[in-house]
């Protein structure tokens, strides 16, 4: 029935756990048109879809947000090893 073997629901799973939510809705829209009868399938594209939409936000905030972050959580670091030396 598939013309792609690959194209499994098993292998859209690996690539969501992964973290490749594109890829994994591509191969969950490919299964839905030869089964679109399988609720399991549209819940899965549901899940990976809203993943992707939160990666999507995550990488639109930008270099140098990330870098105040990064700075803030070094210097929480930093002070937790001040307390550490305090014990």
């Amino acid at each position: 029935m598939n013309e792609n073997p690959t194209y499994t629901a098993t292998m859209a799973k690996i690539y969501a756990d992964q973290g490749h939510f594109e890829k994994a809705a591509h191969i969950y829209r490919y299964l839905l048109k030869l089964e679109p009868d399988r609720q399991e399938l549209d819940d899965a594209l549901f899940d990976v879809e809203q993943k992707l939409k939160e990666q999507k936000k995550t990488r639109s905030v930008g270099p140098a947000l990330l870098f105040e972050k990064w700075i803030e959580l070094l210097l929480h670091y930093r002070n937790l090893q001040k307390l550490k030396k305090l014990k």
